[in-house]
């Protein structure tokens, strides 16, 4: 109702009913609140979800937290305590396994882990990271400690005995020993399998072959390592045995130098009555070299330990110049051991120029060019007489005069010009070779030419009979003596004549 100023009318005092500021319907529809339909299977379902998401979601935190706290120093400790209690009273692979599997959680946890570090400059400080690494690693090895043996580590371990026994030189004393070792593991390895085994004979193919008999028969029998516990171990048993007794028999290689000549049949050259020197093997040496025999010398020679023993023997072999003594000489030659390659020069092996060659060149290491220049000489081969003829201009005054000697016991008629120069000719030479500073020098050079000895040779030589060194003069009149003779006698030899070949002449001068 209104009161004519288009205000709404007040609500009667103890009504009810609040002011309304719409006009009341026409129609006169109730003012009453509808009732709420009821909700569909699909909105029910949808709330229950959207609850149970914010439940897990509540509950993943809760869960986060707890995997946080329960990878610190303490619990992480606490896990390796139960599973070295697990490791210590684990019998059995299955669990020693479940062990393994207990101690890889445990490391990706340490690894997952948010554990605290040590101040970088406190370096006393403990790291609880390496602490428990430390500790895992330890419980690790425990297990692969309690594993086994298992068949193949018997496999194993016999393999590498008889390996061993192929290998190793054994004394005749360690021969007996190795097969008497060999005896007593079959009969344990077959006491331990049900079998039979035994070596033909003493022989290292024989004994080996017995041991691979045990080999097949274990792998045939497939042995657990719980159920066949004690078979395999007996097994492994036997074969570290095998082992120790083989290493504890006499190997050569176990004997002194003394005890090893002695079983070499060194010393049974010597007799009370050719007893004169000592030590007994210098003794031993002298009567080889009389001899001829250079074998025993060599077999010295690889054992002594002693320079004064090795100098001995190449002396020795040098004076014998025994073709025997090449191989060995040549291998320490390609060493650069001076005394071996003038060895080599007295065999005068022909097979050693190649490797002499390399030595001759070059400026840093004179003794060894002489000694090789020399060796060279001696061998006599034509192939070296142009290495030989370049070191008539080395800087050293002695490699030069050894050149020259060298070139002269060669006799290659090629060197007589670059000899003439050296030695004071007068034609200018294209190579630059001219007269040496040297009056030793330049009287090799003049023995040298007497030494290859045809008739220009010996002219060249000969034109020096008034030379101002003695030492130059000396050989110049033996060359002119001796293309006097030769002519007198007709025997006087060309250039075309002569070949190369070595020799052993030395000049006094």
């Amino acid at each position: 109702m209104s009161n004519g100023d288009d205000e709404p009318a007040p609500a009667e005092e103890g009504s009810d009913e609040p002011a309304s500021d719409e006009p009341a319907s026409d129609k006169g529809e109730s003012t009453e609140p509808a009732p709420e339909e009821p909700e569909s299977d699909d909105s029910k379902t949808d709330t229950a979800a959207s609850e149970e998401a914010d439940e897990e979601g509540a509950n993943g935190e809760e869960t986060a937290i707890e995997n946080t706290d329960e990878h610190t120093v303490e619990t992480l400790e606490d896990r390796l305590d139960s599973t070295a209690e697990e490791v210590e009273q684990a019998g059995t692979e299955a669990e020693l396994d479940r062990a393994e599997t207990a101690l890889d959680e445990i490391e990706a946890d340490i690894d997952a882990a948010d554990l605290p570090e040590p101040e970088a400059d406190d370096e006393e400080a403990d790291d609880p990271r390496e602490e428990l690494e430390s500790r895992l690693a330890e419980l690790r090895t425990t297990v692969e400690e309690k594993r086994g043996p298992y068949a193949a580590d018997v496999i194993e371990e016999i393999e590498s005995a008889a390996g061993t026994i192929e290998d190793t030189r054994w004394t005749e004393r360690g021969e007996q020993e190795v097969a008497a070792a060999v005896s007593t593991f079959l009969d344990s390895a077959g006491d331990a399998l049900g079998e039979s085994f035994a070596a033909e004979s003493d022989a290292h193919e024989e004994l080996r072959a017995a041991l691979e008999a045990v080999i097949e028969t274990v792998e045939t029998a497939d042995l657990d390592p719980d159920e066949d516990e004690a078979t395999i171990a007996a097994l492994f048993e036997a074969s570290e045995e095998l082992t120790r007794d083989i290493d504890d028999a006499e190997a050569w290689d176990d004997l002194t130098v003394r005890e090893k000549l002695d079983a070499e049949g060194f010393y049974d050259v010597l007799t009370p009555e050719n007893r004169r020197d000592f030590p007994p093997e210098w003794n031993a040496i002298k009567l080889y070299e009389r001899q001829g025999d250079p074998e025993p010398i060599l077999r010295g020679l690889e054992m002594f330990g002693s320079d004064f023993m090795e100098e001995h023997c190449l002396d020795a072999l040098a004076r014998m110049g025994a073709p025997e003594a090449f191989e060995v000489m040549h291998e320490r030659a390609e060493k650069r051991n001076t005394p071996a390659i003038r060895v080599l020069g007295k065999i005068g092996d022909e097979r050693a120029v190649d490797t002499l060659h390399e030595y001759v060149a070059g400026e840093d290491d004179p003794k060894l060019q002489q000694a090789t220049l020399k060796a060279l000489g001696e061998i006599g081969s034509r192939e070296s007489t142009q290495a030989v003829a370049d070191r008539l201009v080395a800087d050293n005054e002695e490699v030069r005069s050894r050149a020259a000697r060298a070139l002269g016991l060669i006799g290659d008629t090629r060197a007589i010009e670059p000899l003439g120069a050296v030695l004071g000719g007068d034609e200018e030479r294209e190579d630059g070779l001219e007269e040496d500073d040297s009056d030793r020098v330049r009287a090799s050079a003049a023995w040298a030419l007497g030494q290859i000895g045809t008739e220009h040779a010996l002219e060249v030589a000969s034109e020096h009979t008034d030379d101002r060194s003695y030492l130059v003069q000396a050989e110049s009149e033996t060359a002119a003596a001796a293309l006097e003779d030769g002519a007198a006698s007709g025997d006087a030899t060309t250039d075309g004549d002569a070949d190369g070949g070595g020799g052993t002449a030395e000049s006094t001068g």
